[in-house]
C-alpha cells in the first residue's frame, strides 16, 4: 500500500518549521532539504522543500509563498495518554507565538492547526451512554486546553 505524506505549505518558513516540530515530538528528525537552483522559482539556495518525520510519519515543508495560508479546516491530533502529554505538547506547540482555541485545539506560531485530546476521547464522544456523552461533550465545550481529570468526572456524573 502506498504512504500518505501531508505536504504543508509554508511562506518561507518550512525549514524553521520542521525544527520546531522535529524538537517537539520524539523519534523525530529532518529527513533532507531540497534548495532551489538557477532558474527557479525562488532565490537560488533557498529552502524549497524539507522532508521530515514526527514520530516515523513523513511529512514535507514546502516553501510556496503566501497564496495558500493554513486553516482549521485541516489539523493535526495528538492523542495523549495522560495529562503531562496533555500539558506538555499543548504548551511546545503554543511556544513562541502560539494562540490557543478551545475544545482542545489550536495553532502553532506557524499557523499549523492541533487538537491535544487525551487517549479514548473520541470513543467516549461516541459512547452508547447518552448522557455520558453529553455530560463530557458539555464540559469540553467550556474547555480551552482539555483537561482528563474534568473530563472524566464530567462523564460519570
Amino acid at each position: 500500500m502506498p504512504r500518505i505524506t501531508p505536504n504543508l505549505w509554508f511562506d518561507g518558513h518550512a525549514e524553521q518549521a520542521a525544527e520546531f516540530y522535529v524538537a517537539i515530538f520524539p523519534d523525530s528528525r529532518v529527513t533532507e532539504v531540497a534548495r532551489y537552483g538557477p532558474n527557479e522559482p525562488g532565490p537560488e539556495g533557498t529552502v524549497m522543500t524539507v522532508a521530515f518525520e514526527l514520530d516515523g510519519n513523513p511529512f514535507v515543508g514546502i516553501n510556496g509563498g503566501p497564496q495558500f495560508p493554513h486553516s482549521e479546516a485541516v489539523s493535526f491530533e495528538i492523542s495523549c495518554p495522560t495529562q503531562a502529554d496533555v500539558d506538555y505538547y499543548w504548551d511546545a506547540l503554543l511556544a513562541d507565538g502560539g494562540a490557543p482555541s478551545q475544545c482542545g485545539w489550536l495553532k502553532d506560531r506557524f499557523g499549523l492547526s492541533w487538537q491535544v485530546v487525551p487517549e479514548g476521547f473520541s470513543a467516549l464522544l461516541a459512547s452508547g451512554d447518552g448522557a455520558a456523552r453529553s455530560r463530557a461533550t458539555q464540559a469540553m465545550l467550556k474547555m480551552v486546553k482539555l483537561d482528563i481529570a474534568e473530563l472524566e468526572r464530567a462523564a460519570a456524573g
